[in-house]
């Protein structure tokens, strides 16, 4: 059997001929040669006579190839925004399916705030209850770049006056979808905020906030760009209080209403948000590693609860974030990242004045863009996250929480692995420190013979805070099973004497006078990331969050924030150029130092520190993930005052940039960390 040498196309140079197959004449596909010589070897894929035939050539996003009862799908799963090219066409048809999903509402501030509303959700997959009127994309190769936008989960409302704001829209080629209204606060009352799917109410009385369908009135979404008639449905509405109630209603999802006085009697505590829908394009109904559970998406989130409320409202499934409750002190919860959904109601402060009334934010949106590229009989030897193909191996990319399970065909054998958790949040008010990046693991180990099934956990970058001189959220951990546990990256601190830096996978950075978190805490051999930065003299800057490839850097006099400690870029087996980042992200990993090929896919970069210097001519921030960044997803400083620290970057495990305002009673929100990332491969 003769091959044409490691490229994309056409996998071999002869086939057999077997014109009975099912489906008729099949070809190798964009599968590597390697796995397309295994699949014939076994049996399980056909040459049909003449031109076999194949898929699109495409490059960006995480990949994720399945296959879906003889058919073979690639999917291009972005959570960031980036670029889909297409370099060839194959013998395929070239209409692609699309997954479209907007940034989540931020829920509301304050008690009995409404929840925010699921960002607004496009899709064309055949047969989904929300794909009717949307278009088909056609791709070409003139020209074949077609750009992808990633919409921001909007803010929650801050203190209790303040309502959510709407999430931002996401966009494939000529499709948009639009960000999911914001919950109203607390003392605003009134209707929730339109968007894609509509905010919930706050006190009522008043219209739903209304989402993005054909019953949408148009007089109430005023300013909001929707085309007229509504004949294509993104979302739902708020939920609705047609009397003055003292419970936060439901935001929309993209598959129900926010719940409200007129679907159930006053609970004990906030109504909860509309459900999300399913769409299984970037996996088979097994694949759990994308959206929440499932494949869902776009859920609302729930609504504030009253101050005597003792259990949390449900947000939406899909990732809807919960409502605050005042009894347990939980805060309201934030919509999942990369699902699209909104955030949870405020949470009312307890008697004694403890709590925060803030509403969650929205969950960021996710593009997924799918085409055919073969036809198979195989099966996949294990389960869980996007599954790829490339250099002889098998790969799956956890961007979610999920499970990683074999099937019956598993030979036992070492996995190759990288476990990047949640990077640490920056520090937003007094020379803040930049996050520090979530600890970097990687390594081989043996998992056994079938049936093995181990738990994924991929997390959640360290939350945006509203609260001044309060240490920055740490990052979640992610693990490979907990043997294999990546810890969360340190929060930034303020000046003296207002916090003490964060610890973890890597450290935060410090405020003035102080010193940088400490990195590799619990301490793993060999170390999972380094110390953050040093703050310098008072009111000057702060330092930046510890890399996993090195420290954060300390304050640079006279102003200058410390600059992010270094990323690490991933093992060469997970380098798929298929999956190679743009300027903007969009595949695996992101852009690092250096040129060309040493110049991608890096990840845990530490957050820059900020400045109290607002120099426009001569910026002091310090830069995400070293100097000349943002490198591997580490977020810039912001400088006083026009300016907050950026976030981490999605499935970076980067540490979010500080913020230096210099107005405690309006301060400005803090980067957040970035979210972190589980690999796995395997010999295919």
């Amino acid at each position: 059997m003769g091959y044409l040498g490691r490229r994309i196309g056409l996998s071999q140079d002869q086939g057999d001929s077997n014109p009975g197959a099912a489906g008729g004449a099949v070809g190798g596909g964009l599968l590597d040669l390697f796995a397309h010589g295994y699949f014939e070897q076994q049996g399980d894929i056909y040459n049909a006579p003449g031109v076999p035939e194949s898929g699109l050539t495409a490059t960006g996003g995480v990949i994720s190839d399945y296959t879906s009862g003889s058919n073979v799908y690639r999917a291009h799963v972005f959570t960031s925004s980036g670029t889909f090219d297409v370099t060839a066409l194959g013998t395929f048809p070239a209409a692609v399916d699309y997954l479209v999903v907007a940034g989540g509402g931020g829920g509301g501030g304050g008690v009995y705030a409404g929840g925010g509303g699921a960002g607004g959700l496009r899709t064309n997959l055949n047969g989904h209850p929300l794909s009717t009127n949307n278009p088909s994309i056609t791709v070409s190769t003139s020209p074949g770049s077609y750009t992808v936008t990633i919409g921001g989960g909007g803010n929650g409302g801050a203190g209790t006056a303040n309502d959510g704001i709407n999430g931002t829209n996401s966009v494939f080629s000529t499709i948009t979808s639009h960000g999911g209204g914001g919950g109203r606060g607390r003392t605003n009352n009134g209707p929730g905020l339109p968007g894609g799917s509509g905010g919930g109410q706050s006190y009522g009385p008043g219209p739903q906030g209304y989402g993005y369908n054909p019953s949408t009135p148009a007089p109430v979404l005023g300013a909001v760009p929707l085309p007229s008639p509504y004949t294509i449905t993104q979302g739902q509405d708020g939920g609705f209080a047609p009397d003055s109630s003292y419970y936060g209603t439901g935001g929309g999802g993209a598959g129900q209403q926010g719940s409200g006085q007129n679907d159930e009697p006053w609970p004990a505590y906030g109504y909860p948000g509309g459900d999300g829908v399913q769409v299984y394009i970037a996996g088979p109904p097994t694949n759990t590693g994308i959206g929440q559970t499932s494949s869902w998406f776009a859920g609302g989130g729930g609504g504030g609860g009253p101050h005597a409320s003792p259990v949390l409202s449900l947000g939406g499934a899909g990732g809807g974030g919960v409502g605050g409750s005042p009894v347990t002190n939980v805060g309201a919860g934030s919509g999942l990242y990369s699902t699209g959904s909104g955030g949870g109601g405020g949470q009312p402060q307890d008697p004694a004045g403890t709590g925060s009334n803030n509403g969650g934010s929205g969950g960021s949106g996710i593009v997924v863009v799918r085409y055919q590229i073969a036809e198979l009989t195989a099966t996949a030897k294990a389960t869980g996250g996007a599954i790829s193909y490339y250099g002889s191996k098998t790969i799956h990319a956890f961007t979610n929480s999920g499970t990683f399970a074999t099937t019956s065909d598993w030979s036992a054998a070492d996995v190759e692995y990288v476990v990047v958790a949640g990077g640490g949040g920056g520090y937003n008010n007094d020379t803040g420190g930049g996050g520090g990046a979530g600890g970097y693991r990687t390594g081989t180990t043996p998992i056994g013979a079938h049936p093995v099934s181990t738990s994924i956990q991929v997390g959640a970058g360290g939350a945006p805070s509203h609260t001044v001189r309060v240490t920055a959220s740490s990052g979640g951990p992610s693990y490979f099973g907990t043997p294999i546990t990546a810890t969360g990256g340190g929060g930034g601190a303020g000046g003296n004497p207002h916090s003490g830096s964060g610890t973890g996978g890597s450290g935060g950075g410090a405020g003035y006078l102080g010193t940088g978190g400490a990195g590799n805490t619990p301490p793993t051999s060999p170390p999972q990331g380094n110390p953050g930065g040093d703050g310098g003299t008072p009111g000057a800057a702060g330092g930046g969050g510890g890399g996993a490839g090195g420290a954060g850097g300390d304050q640079r006099p006279p102003y200058g924030g410390g600059h992010g400690g270094a990323g690490v870029q991933l093992p060469a087996t997970f380098r798929n150029p298929l999956s190679e980042p743009g300027p903007n992200g969009g595949g695996l990993g992101y852009p690092g130092p250096g040129s060309g090929a040493a110049a991608l896919f890096w990840v845990a970069g530490g957050g820059g520190g900020a400045t109290d210097n607002p120099s426009p001519s001569a910026p002091q921030q310090g830069k995400g993930g070293g100097d000349g960044g943002p490198y591997a997803g580490g977020g810039d400083g912001g400088h006083w005052p026009q300016m907050a620290g950026n976030a981490g970057r999605t499935n970076s495990g980067g540490g979010g940039g500080g913020t230096d305002d210099g107005d405690d009673a309006t301060p400005m929100i803090n980067g957040a960390g970035g979210s972190g990332i589980v690999l796995i491969a395997y010999p295919s």
